[in-house]
């Protein structure tokens, strides 16, 4: 293993509020957006905040400030890390990077997505606003200002826009079908704008989050405002909040909870422990997690306000009801939203501010993600990647690679829900064994003080049960994937969705038989030696004040240390031959 520890070659975040803004971009994604307003409703509205607010404190804030601190203490990557905390568990640095990459090549995809409207939005008519287009069928009748009835087997020209012209579908899930161009274009612009916010590591990173972590609570407080000024927004806030209090008793609510947790503060995929990285040693990682995790979830919270507000509007407008329009994912944000914008005044503005709002919240996640990868490969190698400028050479060798790969995800097939099938149940339990005692102390000599004790105890006991209940649920309730909930993908489909789900939770247990297998000596030496921390780990002050005693110890002459009751007879000056001798250290041995 190479040993790198220059913060000055590997780069550290020059203002605390650099890392703030950083991890703020990377937790504070679509998901807050288009999937914790749904659980919302979908789960028995203000009752949800239960298992939600216990889901935080017992597994949320825990790990989040386990991930943070070992990437501040050790200040290497999520791979680099394991090693020198305990070897015998870096298979989750491996697994954790694997799901990183997969990630990167879907959720871009879902930046080319937001692009292709935003450039839509530049036009005298919202092209999802009618059905006087090429792509268009005819099948629907048009009600109200906008007259979008739908009839029988009929669809909505916003409906049509998204699957007719944006994906393209084909008629066959077993035909892959030509790329789209236009997406094409988009996700290429997508890859070009993270390479940039990355080339230079934490320098450019660190100047970019102040606008991509901060400009969309500009755009969510624009859209807030306007979707509570338009008629019917009260009745979407009350479906949004109306508790349920018979939902509690439903265990999938709890599964809700649960995953949107771990998904929403990106947990176990190495991202918190790259940006903790580059922190110095002394700061207070401890209060940043706290406020950063309440950050995440009041802001999912108010996005609710926001996203029922115009939802409310719109059931108002077509006269039905909002559980008719409320969707999750991504036919909330390129469905649902855009037809509620096209009944608004000045559509266009709205639709601008709104897709502004998704690129930049996907990108931040996009980038910070790719700089992990980056990171984890650079701590790899330090000594190679970290000379000149081999760092951005291999930061665009990833970017290439990744945009030719993801470039099946815009051919008219669409394999993005493979992907994110993937990521959901990518999710399980991560039991880490790192020492909670141990962990304390470093995190006590970083900070100066201790953490509550709750955190400690939620960590040994708590969590490890919570997070292991909770994929052995996913499992249980696992169904087929689809797509729009319609259609169905065929069986190789599901298959590759499998391999992505088993190529990276195996690396757990495949590194450790390999791991095993190489070291030298016993089983019970080769166990010992791979769960034994690396020794250039940095000392606590404590074991600094110790080693330190012990050495003025062993440097202390003989004659000043304590002398046994035994040794007082040789010492006695009125006695013997050894009187007037001196210093015990003056004594010829015997």
């Amino acid at each position: 293993m190479e040993k790198h520890n220059d913060p000055n070659l590997r780069g550290q975040w020059s203002r605390k509020l650099e890392f703030l803004l950083a991890v703020a971009g990377q937790i504070i994604g679509l998901g807050y957006v288009w999937r914790f307003p749904y659980l919302c409703y979908k789960n028995g509205g203000g009752v949800f905040f239960i298992p939600y607010v216990l889901f935080l404190f017992t597994c949320g804030i825990p790990l989040f400030l386990l991930e943070t601190s070992l990437g501040q203490y050790t200040t290497q990557g999520s791979i680099t890390c394991w090693r020198k905390i305990c070897p015998l568990f870096e298979g989750l640095g491996y697994g954790s990077q694997v799901v990183v990459l997969y990630c990167s090549i879907y959720y871009i995809t879902i930046l080319a997505w937001a692009f292709f409207y935003l450039f839509s939005s530049f036009s005298s008519e919202l092209p999802w606003a009618s059905c006087r287009n090429s792509w268009n069928t005819g099948m629907y009748i048009i009600v109200g200002h906008l007259n979008w009835t739908v009839a029988g087997n009929a669809t909505s020209p916003v409906r049509e826009f998204w699957e007719r012209r944006v994906l393209s579908l084909t008629d066959s899930p077993n035909k892959l079908g030509s790329v789209r161009w236009e997406l094409a274009l988009c996700l290429l612009l997508s890859w070009i704008l993270c390479y940039f916010c990355v080339w230079k590591g934490v320098k450019s990173t660190g100047k970019v989050v102040y606008f991509t972590a901060t400009f969309p609570y500009l755009m969510l407080v624009v859209l807030l405002v306007r979707g509570l000024t338009l008629p019917g927004a009260i009745d979407g806030i009350k479906f949004y909040l109306y508790p349920d209090p018979a939902r509690l008793t439903d265990p999938q609510v709890w599964m809700d909870a649960g995953t949107q947790i771990f998904f929403s503060y990106a947990i176990c995929i190495g991202c918190l422990t790259a940006l903790g990285s580059y922190n110095k040693y002394d700061n207070n990682c401890y209060k940043d997690c706290v406020y950063l995790c309440l950050l995440n979830s009041g802001t999912s919270f108010v996005a609710g306000f926001a996203i029922f507000s115009v939802l409310g509007f719109m059931a108002y407008e077509q006269g039905t009801d909002i559980s008719t329009v409320a969707e999750s994912g991504p036919g909330l944000a390129f469905i649902a939203y855009p037809r509620a914008v096209a009944m608004m005044p000045l559509p266009q503005l709205w639709a601008i501010f709104f897709f502004i709002m998704i690129i930049l919240l996907g990108l931040d996640s996009e980038f910070v993600g790719l700089e992990a990868l980056v990171t984890v490969i650079s701590d790899m190698y330090p000594s190679f990647f970290l000379v000149g400028h081999r760092r951005k050479i291999l930061l665009l060798i990833i970017s290439v690679g990744s945009f030719f790969i993801s470039l099946v995800m815009v051919t008219e097939i669409s394999f993005s829900p493979v992907f994110q099938k993937n990521g959901h149940n990518l999710l399980f339990s991560k039991q880490r064994n790192t020492g909670a005692d141990r962990l304390y102390d470093n995190i006590e000599d970083m900070i100066g003080y201790r953490p509550l004790p709750i955190i400690k105890y939620c960590l040994k006991y708590v969590t490890p049960v919570i997070c292991t209940v909770t994929f052995v649920f996913s499992l249980i309730k696992f169904t087929p994937l689809k797509f729009n909930n319609t259609f169905q993908y065929p069986w190789w489909g599901s298959a590759v969705g499998w391999w992505f789900t088993l190529s990276s939770t195996l690396m757990v247990p495949l590194w450790m038989v390999y791991i095993v297998s190489v070291t030298p000596g016993t089983l019970r030496q080769r166990l010992s030696i791979l769960t034994t921390p690396s020794e250039d780990l940095p000392m606590t002050k404590a074991q600094k004040n110790s080693l330190l005693a012990k050495q003025s110890e062993q440097d202390r002459p003989l004659g000043d240390t304590e002398i046994p009751a035994w040794g007082h007879n040789l010492l006695d000056r009125d006695s013997g031959p050894c009187r007037d001798t001196g210093p015990l250290s003056q004594l010829p041995s015997l």
